[in-house]
């Protein structure tokens, strides 16, 4: 519970405060509190209340500690009675954060890191990994994000209306991001972070309210119900995932794909002559949800939809679930052969994994193994693991 609360608050205290160190610093004490008074007291009625106040009290203590310099004490006083909210554009603290976060003096890749990290909760190393970039990267990566913010002066506040749309890209590469580690979570031995997908969902669902007519919006949001719709069939009762060929698709929550389908459809209407990564994707997950059986997958409109995706965002993880279409319509030679011919996924457990597979599946079994153990070594999270050992021994 603490956990899920804590980035919402984060969120809060960073509006209030207006400076993330200081936010992070307060908020992590609250945490620190409710995990030493809660088992004693019981959960209050308001965890996120009592966990905004704690944080608040510990901001007006670090703040008061400055107050020898000049103005400080003043942003104490503010602080302990901000008084009422101004209007704003974006209600949510959350999403108003991750619009703050993806402001254009950063680049991309260091607006999404940033909202991963400080809005998402994310460690460096879970940011890394979600970026496919080494841990020690992304480290010196926010720290420069950080310096440039407090450098350039870049206020934590609402981006006006007109420039929201500027920034909706990497708000929705954030929101995407923290689904997927939510769906398919890379560290630990849960398969599912529940907390994760549900809150990346509420987001999509107000970026929709937000920008309504914006294509990319519904089309994120289609992707994610359309994924999130299969969650009660992935995984099996020792908690270990089922693989979507083997996943009983009377579980799947039928209400969720009847809306996810409804989204692309209107997505790809708007969109017909600009295709859109996230439509293009709700696309390709609508093709497998509303196929009967796994059997009875249209495998040529899902490798046409990747053609599609590759021509508006050539990425090697786009190019290897396209590899693993073309396996399933071709056969495990030709995936095999076009997994091989991808760059850049060396460390990629994903790449290994899926080599092992398409290996087991032509009965080189020993090879089968040896990608099987550069997968776990790449840092494959441990149920994954054990499934693809259990395939390729047969079980």
């Amino acid at each position: 519970m603490v956990r899920d609360e804590r980035a919402r608050v984060l969120a809060t205290m960073v509006r209030v405060t207006g400076d993330v160190d200081l936010a992070e610093d307060a908020v992590q004490d609250a945490v620190v509190r409710a995990l030493e008074r809660w088992p004693v007291d019981g959960v209050p009625a308001s965890p996120r209340g009592w966990l905004v106040v704690t944080a608040k009290r510990r901001a007006v203590d670090l703040i008061r500690r400055e107050a020898r310099r000049s103005g400080k004490e003043a942003a104490a006083m503010m602080l302990a009675d901000p008084g009422g909210e101004p209007p704003e554009v974006v209600r949510d603290d959350l999403l108003r954060l991750i619009f703050t976060c993806c402001h254009p003096a950063l680049s991309e890749p260091a607006q999404v890191a940033l909202a991963l990290r400080t809005l998402g909760g994310f460690s460096t190393a879970e940011v890394g990994r979600a970026l496919l970039v080494p841990e020690a990267t992304m480290a010196k990566r926010l720290t420069r994000a950080k310096q440039k913010i407090a450098q350039a002066r870049i206020p934590y506040r609402v981006p006006a209306a007109e420039q929201l749309p500027g920034r909706l890209r990497a708000v929705a590469a954030t929101i995407y991001l923290i689904f997927n580690e939510g769906y398919a979570a890379g560290s630990g031995a849960d398969v599912l972070r529940t907390g994760l997908t549900a809150e990346a969902i509420r987001l999509a669902r107000l970026l929709v309210a937000l920008m309504p007519d914006e294509a990319t919006a519904g089309g994120l949001l289609a992707l994610l119900l359309l994924h999130d719709a299969r969650r009660p069939a992935r995984v099996d009762a020792v908690g270990l995932p089922v693989l979507l060929a083997d996943q009983d698709r009377s579980r799947w929550d039928a209400g969720t794909i009847r809306e996810g389908v409804e989204l692309v459809g209107t997505a790809l209407r708007r969109t017909a002559d600009r295709p859109d990564p996230y439509v293009v994707q709700a696309a390709i997950a609508a093709c497998h949800d509303l196929a009967p059986s796994y059997r009875a997958t249209p495998w040529d409109a899902v490798v046409s939809w990747y053609d599609v995706l590759l021509s508006i965002s050539d990425q090697p993880v786009a190019r290897l679930n396209r590899a693993a279409a073309v396996a399933e319509r071709d056969g495990p030679a030709a995936g095999l052969a076009l997994v091989d011919a991808i760059d850049g996924l060396a460390g990629y457990p994903w790449w290994h994994a899926s080599r092992a597979e398409l290996l087991h599946r032509l009965d080189r079994g020993a090879e089968a193994a040896t990608a099987h153990q550069r997968a776990v070594a790449c840092g494959l999270p441990a149920p994954q693991a054990e499934r693809l050992r259990q395939r390729l021994a047969g079980a």
